[in-house]
């Protein structure tokens, strides 16, 4: 299937700063920035904040809590999210959100209308092909795929990655446009770390470098996307993707990966087993 796919463009790929307001905030959607299916938001709320009420619309949208614990309503049932636990929601729910909490929210338009599914982060990290090491030295990561094939869904899927200090991830560099987009929400990085994220398509002449931090948030619509922190931090992320075509390109791990760095695969094989 041939993708016509957008350029990169930097003032439409890179949002700053994405928790600094209470509240439910989206920041990322087809209308103000590179992506074509995927929406972002946060939900940032204090304990004793009045609860944040919303439909999902067309979107089947995901929740992962980020810090606290968050209460979320939906489908006449409440659930309680610890520190990486989420929750899928299906198109066309009425959704309340509340407790002290940081709350990523993603989405993506669908067709048919798949379960609610609750997924806990403990759960994700005794399972080999949702939680897995690795990387050699320089590029070594922990990865946690956290709404993947552990559950029904058309075109979302995410999870977290954690460097170690002054390594690469994402390495070696691969893409996928043609099924997925994506775009990574950078977290648990305290001051002062820092980092760089990359996307391109020719190595020699990138499209996007830029400098990130915790709280922004870096489109790849298209292009190789490696990154690396500062020395001394790590770079850590939580990334999202929205499947091109419903159902079907919905797979992670199935990437093209940079063809000078492809003869040791992708190191992403541990999820397709």
């Amino acid at each position: 299937m041939t993708v016509d796919l957008a350029a990169i463009e930097p003032r439409t790929c890179v949002v700053r700063d994405t928790g600094a307001r209470r509240g439910r905030h989206i920041s990322v959607t087809p209308e103000t920035t590179s992506a074509r299916h995927l929406h972002f938001g946060r939900i940032v709320l204090d304990a004793s904040d009045t609860p944040v009420t919303f439909s999902t619309g067309d979107r089947e949208t995901g929740f992962i809590c980020l810090k606290g614990t968050a209460t979320i309503e939906a489908g006449g049932t409440a659930y309680e999210l610890g520190r990486y636990d989420a929750l899928y929601v299906p198109r066309d729910s009425d959704v309340a959100v509340s407790g002290g909490c940081d709350v990523a929210e993603l989405a993506a338009p669908v067709r048919k209308r798949y379960p609610i599914q609750l997924i806990r982060f403990a759960d994700v990290q005794n399972d080999a092909t949702l939680h897995f090491h690795t990387g050699g030295p320089a590029c070594e990561r922990d990865v946690n795929i956290v709404i993947g094939k552990n559950i029904d869904a058309g075109r979302i899927l995410a999870g977290v990655t954690f460097s170690r200090p002054g390594n690469w991830t994402s390495w070696p560099p691969h893409e996928h446009a043609r099924m997925l987009e994506e775009a990574y929400l950078y977290i648990d990085m305290p001051e002062p770390g820092w980092g760089l994220q990359l996307v391109y398509n020719d190595p020699r002449n990138p499209e996007l470098i830029a400098v990130i931090r915790e709280g922004d948030v870096v489109l790849m619509p298209q292009g190789y996307h490696p990154n690396v922190s500062a020395p001394g931090g790590t770079i850590n992320f939580l990334w999202m993707m929205a499947a091109v075509r419903e159902g079907e390109d919905r797979q992670f791990g199935v990437v093209n990966v940079q063809p000078e760095y492809a003869q040791g695969g992708s190191g992403l094989e541990a999820s397709r087993k």
